[in-house]
């Protein structure tokens, strides 16, 4: 059992909450085991957000009995943090607990000094004044999410659903995770590397552009190169690299390995392949190509990934 702890408070930020909510809180009956979340708060006293909302939440004055916390924002100025936050929400990040911190939520952490040392990130707006207040903090910058240790931060809205579907799949596996994307209508993985905005993310030709990457999908385990995806496109191969790069702010090539890779992950979930067999279903050219490009992106071989998730 994960007991999980969404931290309100009188400034924190709704979309990213109710987000963590979605992910967390929401009852799912269709899976065995699952997360037992509460909304929190440590000051005893009704709570007025964005737009005159008001939120009575369940108060608690110890973090001990939980094993995750999510901080929805936290204000970037010189607010003076309440002395039972300063107290378990340290606490909490020394006993090695884990704590996700979803768009502004990285500043309490960094005030109190837990991420000294630590690679963070937080929403582009806050780049700046991140940086000023905090210079011993590594800040990663233009990525939806990155973890270093038990924490994990998480740029502005929408991302909060990346780097919870991200941890969900640490928890319980790409095919449970899946099924929670696709309850939410959002895409399943997005790498935390990926940048927070492009300069043109509607594109102009969605129709032979999305038929290329939906066929793209379906068909994996051939042979597939970027020139037959930008004949798929109907554009010449420098339209469509340059037209790729603008909406995804990736590489063809890279977009096409990390398909690859989900893919790889479902079949390990649920399969008993060699890894030969399932590097040919996945589209690699041989297993040592799929063991390379696996570790990279997961972090793990397919074994020890399947190891992991396999009985789930």
């Amino acid at each position: 059992m994960n007991r999980v702890a969404i931290l309100a408070h009188s400034h924190v930020t709704l979309f990213e909450m109710s987000c963590a909510i979605e992910l967390f809180a929401l009852p799912r009956p269709e899976f065995e085991d699952w997360y037992v979340t509460d909304v929190i708060n440590m000051e005893d006293e009704a709570i007025t957000t964005t737009g005159g909302i008001v939120m009575s939440t369940q108060y608690t004055g110890s973090l001990e009995s939980y094993d995750t916390l999510i901080i929805p924002g936290w204000p970037t100025w010189d607010y003076p943090i309440p002395d039972i936050i300063k107290r378990e929400v340290s606490k909490f990040v020394s006993d090695g607990k884990r704590v996700l911190t979803l768009c502004s939520g990285a500043f309490l952490l960094a005030k109190l000094g837990s991420l000294d040392g630590k690679t963070a990130t937080t929403h582009w707006m806050y780049e700046k004044t991140f940086r000023e207040q905090f210079p011993t903090i590594h800040y990663q910058s233009d990525v939806l999410y990155v973890f270093d240790g038990s924490i994990g931060c998480s740029a502005g809205s929408a991302s909060a659903l990346d780097l919870g579907l991200a941890v969900i799949r640490q928890d319980y596996g790409y095919v449970i995770a899946n099924q929670v994307a696709k309850r939410l209508v959002v895409s399943a993985h997005r790498q935390g590397g990926q940048a927070q905005f492009v300069e043109t993310p509607i594109l102009e030709v969605p129709n032979q552009f999305s038929y290329a990457l939906d066929w793209a999908n379906q068909n994996l385990d051939m042979n597939i190169n970027v020139d037959a995806l930008a004949a798929k496109a109907n554009m010449s191969r420098r339209t469509f690299d340059r037209k790729f790069r603008a909406s995804f702010d990736l590489s063809p090539k890279e977009w096409l390995i990390q398909q690859r890779i989900e893919r790889a992950k479902g079949l390990l979930e649920v399969d008993n392949h060699s890894i030969e067999r399932l590097a040919s279903l996945a589209g690699f050219e041989n297993a040592t190509t799929l063991r390379h490009h696996f570790r990279r992106m997961v972090g793990v071989s397919p074994n020890q990934y399947r190891q992991q998730f396999k009985t789930r």
